[in-house]
Formats: C-alpha cells, structure tokens, sequence
C-alpha cells in the first residue's frame, strides 16, 4: 500500500513542475519578444537622429580642457546648450566663458555626478526633459575607451544619437583606466539601460545655470582654478 500510494503523489508533482516549466518558457519568450521589438524601434530612432543636428553638448568633468574646448566650439551653436557634468568649480567655469565671450545662458551645471557611471545616470534625464535627439559629448583619449561604449549603451538605449569630441589634454593624467572598471561599468550600464527606462534620477537641488554663478560671493569666499585653465581670481 506504502509504495502504490508513493507512484500515485508523485504525478501531481511532476505535472506541476511541468506546468511551472511552460510558465517559465512562456515567460522567457515573451520577455525576448519586448526586448527585440524595442531594440528594433530604438535602432530606427538612432537612424533617423544621426541625421538631426546637434541638439545638445554633454561634457564629462575631470579636465579643464574639456570646458575650454566647449566654450570655444560653441561659438558655431549659439542656440545649443550645454550640460556639464560635475565639472571645474562654478568660478573657474564663468572666468573661462566669459574669456571667450560666449554667452553664458545656455550652459547648465549638474554636481550630483562623482563618477563616469553617474555622469550619464543623472544627466541622462536632464538631456531627455530637454527631448535632444542628438548630442556631442566631450570627453579626453585618457577617458576611452570606457566613456564612449558607455554612452553608446545608455544614451542610445534612450533613442539619443552620441558623436564625440576628443580634447587632447597636456601632462600626465591624474586618472588611470583599468580593465576591471570598464567591465564594472560597462556591465551596470546594460542592467541600467532597462531600468532608467522607467526610473529617473533627480538631480534639481544641484542644477544651475551659469548665469546664476554668484562671482562676488566666491571672490570673497576665495577658489583655485586648475592652472591649465589660465583664469585668475
């Protein structure tokens, strides 16, 4: 009786392990199927924005060179704005804007960033509150590759078209690339491409425009430049 009634309890068993298994393939296959069809409407959004203009600049901080080069290119994009994140101290970046007599309302500065992985996790949804279709980011060769196949990956995940522009920067950088980074990075940007579909960082408390830079106040609190940057108090 003990053995007859142990045959008959296990069919159950595998019937519902076998009704859990087609769940899971079901599953699977339809998450596949929302997965291809927004990568086929994202590839048709990144086709058509690469022949759009300019929309917007996106500096990554960590070099003075990287703002001067902006400051100077924006002279052929009057009406482009610019996001730099967490760049040269607020002063520095006003002397080195007004050096080259550029107008100072189209330039926005994000601080929440300390790192290149936030870089893009809170300017990303500035750029998209902004609805730019195609930007040019700034960054330096000691950067890549890590920043340019992370921009690819999280601003093209949101139909934004990336071109770069390489600043050369002079002595020896302070930053280092390591291979164990780029794979940290480049891995929580594929995990953060999906998400920050529906998840969007603020960042409000800490983005100001150029323009509302108070100079009287810093000149009297004090500030350092980097001295690349040739700007003085």
């Amino acid at each position: 009786m003990k053995r007859k009634f142990t045959i008959k309890s296990s069919i159950p068993s595998r019937g519902k392990f076998g009704n859990l298994w087609q769940l899971l393939q079901q599953l699977v296959w339809g998450w596949c199927l929302i997965l291809g069809g927004w990568l086929i409407c994202t590839t048709i959004t990144l086709f058509f924005a690469a022949s759009r203009p300019v929309d917007a600049f996106f500096v990554l901080g960590g070099s003075i060179r990287r703002e001067i080069y902006v400051a100077q290119q924006i002279r052929q994009y009057p009406q482009t704005p610019i996001l730099i994140s967490h760049g040269s101290p607020d002063p520095c970046l006003w002397l080195i804007f007004q050096r080259e007599a550029v107008s100072l309302q189209k330039v926005w500065l994000e601080k929440c960033a300390n790192s290149t992985f936030e870089n893009f996790y809170y300017g990303i949804p500035i750029l998209r509150h902004w609805k730019v279709h195609n930007i040019r980011l700034i960054t330096s060769q000691t950067h890549l590759p890590r920043a340019k196949w992370m921009a690819q990956i999280l601003l093209g995940a949101h139909g934004i078209w990336v071109d770069f522009d390489i600043v050369r920067e002079q002595g020896i950088p302070g930053n280092r690339e390591f291979w164990q980074k780029t794979v940290l990075d480049l891995t929580r940007s594929f995990f953060w491409a999906i998400f920050s579909q529906i998840i969007q960082p603020q960042c409000t408390a800490n983005v100001t425009r150029l323009t509302q830079v108070d100079m009287s106040a810093w000149q009297h609190r004090g500030f350092k430049c980097e001295r690349q940057g040739e700007v003085a108090r």
